[in-house]
């Protein structure tokens, strides 16, 4: 029987620098998910159709993913510290930019920047995680690390419901109003040593094959790629369309709608560390296979059931499934990436994300307008359903 975790496993990992990772964690991702949920109000604000909200959530994943490689290498070489400042420093300026935009052009920009602050935020923090813990307590820490970025892609759309419910804000004041953090969180940074000192027993323990350990390409890294590649094909087919969907087609205000995806996300700062216990004990493969396999089912059974209280459980139950795979899949990566590349590998982990951040939008779009939104969630679910396979038979680990 596995053990059971308990708080006292986890705090006793956490340290100055991870705090401050997970802190500037969740304000990076604050912005990801604010201008998906806002699509029912640009699209009225600005007079656009699907393919021009198609072309909104495209284009910053395409900033990011040709930046992400690059990113990835400057990580390795210049040091966390330099990487994580300029990131939040493109933060700041996308969000100022946001905060003041006449048209959608320059929504696109702000977002853009705003993306590029996670591409260049993602390998230094990630790669700094994994050099200063424990292997025995890597998942944990990334489990914790990656609860910080779920937190903030709840608390951004939650911060939409709030400000502009109950406090009258404007969608530009929201921005504006997340610009004061980052400059919290990047005082923060400063006070970190430049280059973190991987622990000897680390190194030791990389659980890389010795055929492996010379280079990040390989054979079960490439498969790794595909895996998440086809998982956030059908991840971001929904992300940006569920508003649409849940306003236009079930009826909800945009406030209720922006409550379920927070709360989607919210349920990552117990399901992320959590999943990073238990991948710990199942081992980080079979603990991946398990969650995405759950999470695909509950995800397609969301879009069958007929009345709301179903679906918002089954949504919700996606959410806590896609979340529990969270650290393995980052301790995946750790594994299959030499320490001295590890800020590339984490690059590359991420790289799928952007790149199916510019397809998935167009790919969805096209569905909605020939064929309505709700096929897009259906066709979302197959896809969901066969990244699985992949990383079974393809990946390998020790």
């Amino acid at each position: 029987m596995l053990e059971k975790p308990n708080l006292k496993q986890f705090t006793s990992i956490m340290t100055f620098g991870l705090f401050t990772m997970v802190l500037t964690h969740t304000l990076t991702h604050t912005f990801q998910n604010i201008h998906t949920t806002l699509f029912p109000v640009l699209k009225q604000e600005f007079n656009l159709g699907y393919y021009e909200l198609g072309l909104i959530a495209a284009i910053p994943p395409l900033c990011q993913a040709i930046l992400s490689i690059p990113a990835g290498m400057l990580s390795d070489k210049l040091g966390t510290k330099k990487m994580i400042l300029f990131s939040q420093l493109l933060s700041c300026a996308g969000s100022l930019i946001a905060g003041f935009t006449m048209n959608p052009w320059m929504l696109i920009a702000a977002v853009s920047l705003l993306y590029l602050n996670t591409t260049f935020y993602h390998p230094p923090s990630y790669s700094y995680v994994t050099k200063t813990s424990k292997p025995q307590d890597r998942s944990k820490a990334l489990g914790i690390l990656g609860a910080g970025g779920t937190l903030g892609m709840a608390i951004g759309p939650l911060s939409i419901s709030f400000l502009m419910g109950y406090l009258a804000f404007q969608w530009r004041q929201v921005y504006l109003f997340w610009f004061f953090p980052i400059l919290i969180g990047t005082f923060m940074i400063l006070k970190l040593r430049s280059e973190p000192s991987q622990p000897t027993s680390t190194k030791a323990k990389e659980g890389i094959p010795s055929s492996e350990a010379k280079t990040v390409v390989t054979r079960s890294m490439l498969f790794f790629i595909m895996f998440n590649a086809v998982k956030t094909l059908g991840t971001v087919m929904v992300s940006g369309f569920l508003m649409l969907y849940l306003v236009q087609s079930k009826g909800w205000s945009v406030g209720d709608a922006a409550l379920l995806i927070s709360g989607a996300s919210m349920m990552g700062v117990i399901a992320a560390p959590l999943g990073g216990f238990f991948a710990d004990k199942v081992g980080e493969k079979k603990w991946t296979v398990l969650t995405t396999t759950a999470g695909a089912i509950s995800f397609g059974v969301a879009f069958l059931v007929p009345w709301g209280f179903a679906f918002t459980a089954f949504y919700l139950g996606y959410g806590f499934f896609n979340l529990l795979s969270m650290a393995s899949n980052s301790s995946l990566t750790a594994k299959l990436s030499p320490s001295r590349q590890r800020g590339l590998g984490f690059a590359l982990y991420f790289l799928p994300g952007s790149i199916m951040g510019v397809l998935a939008p167009m790919v969805s779009a096209f569905i909605a307008s020939n064929y309505g939104l709700p096929p897009v969630f259906f066709t979302a679910t197959a896809v969901l359903l066969l990244c699985v396979p992949v990383l079974q038979f393809g990946v390998k680990v020790d």
